[in-house]
């Protein structure tokens, strides 16, 4: 995509985060813009902002996980402003740590339905009236570096693998449509948003009983590492600028930290290659120190 005003936008995850910055980066540039987001109230204040500034603006609650919800929004986008040109299938939720044999099936439910299905029912709602409108779009999928790169388990890293390589499928399926709309992953390392305590939205059906004395120990884990993703992590608004200049340029591999996701993706495909044993896990470091 070549031009952005005018344009419609969709970003799910709106109401904070990366979703939030993208939503006012995308109404800065002259495009009318939908925030989609599961937390009403945070939802209405960035739609209420961004409208304040003169953006044409609509907001809907979502769940992604629901593919009627999704089917709802991509009905009231299509009757307000038509057929989107850029669709950023964005929001996500954190959880499901530990080891993969402590998991339970609610984890599994809560994160796979947000992080892969969310993308897919996105994919599934939106998609099919961009390609049959002929015109120039681009969708953007969230993923993250724990997307691309190795470490322990985890349910929150194995959908993002999910999630890389189903945006790579949709890049060929769209070649293969002949449909000019482009497409990005973003791999986001540390940024400063809440997606650490993305358990304050898990639909009550989804959480564990767990004994109040882990309950409380999790609980400070998650705070304090809550708190160094917001100190330290890179801001919201400059991986929103990543993002839409890979629209405008058509890059489809977008990361935040490539100083610090390369050397890991490098470390897992040269084990590949090598044939030995997956890599040293790496912690996800501040990215103003050495990797």
């Amino acid at each position: 995509m070549k031009e952005l005003v005018g344009r419609v936008a969709v970003v799910t995850g709106a109401a904070s985060g990366i979703g939030k910055a993208l939503a006012g980066r995308f109404a800065a540039q002259g495009m009318r813009t939908v925030l989609a987001d599961v937390e009403k109230d945070a939802l209405d204040e960035v739609a209420s902002g961004l409208a304040a500034t003169g953006a044409d603006v609509l907001s809907r609650v979502t769940d992604v996980s629901s593919r009627s919800d999704v089917d709802a929004l991509a009905a009231e986008v299509t009757e307000r402003f038509g057929v989107p040109h850029v669709l950023c299938n964005n929001a996500g939720v954190s959880g499901g740590g530990g080891s993969l044999w402590s998991t339970t099936e609610r984890d599994w439910d809560w994160v796979l339905g947000v992080n892969l299905m969310g993308v897919v029912h996105g994919i599934q709602a939106f998609v099919p009236a961009m390609v049959a409108s002929g015109q120039a779009g681009h969708v953007v999928n969230t993923s993250s570096v724990l997307g691309l790169s190795t470490g322990a388990g985890s349910i929150y890293g194995v959908t993002k693998h999910a999630v890389t390589r189903l945006t790579e499928g949709l890049w060929y399926d769209l070649q293969a449509a002949g449909a000019p709309i482009g497409v990005s992953v973003l791999c986001p390392g540390m940024v400063a948003t809440r997606i650490v305590s993305a358990g304050r939205n898990r639909p009550e059906h989804l959480r564990n009983e767990v004994a109040e004395d882990l309950a409380a120990a999790a609980a400070r884990r998650t705070e304090a590492a809550q708190a160094r993703f917001l100190e330290e992590g890179m801001s919201p608004e400059e991986v929103a600028d990543l993002v839409v200049d890979a629209v405008l340029q058509d890059r489809f591999y977008v990361l935040t930290h490539p100083d610090m996701i390369k050397p890991m993706v490098e470390a897992r495909f040269r084990a590949i290659l090598d044939d030995t044993s997956p890599p040293p896990a790496r912690p996800l470091l501040d990215p103003r120190r050495n990797p």
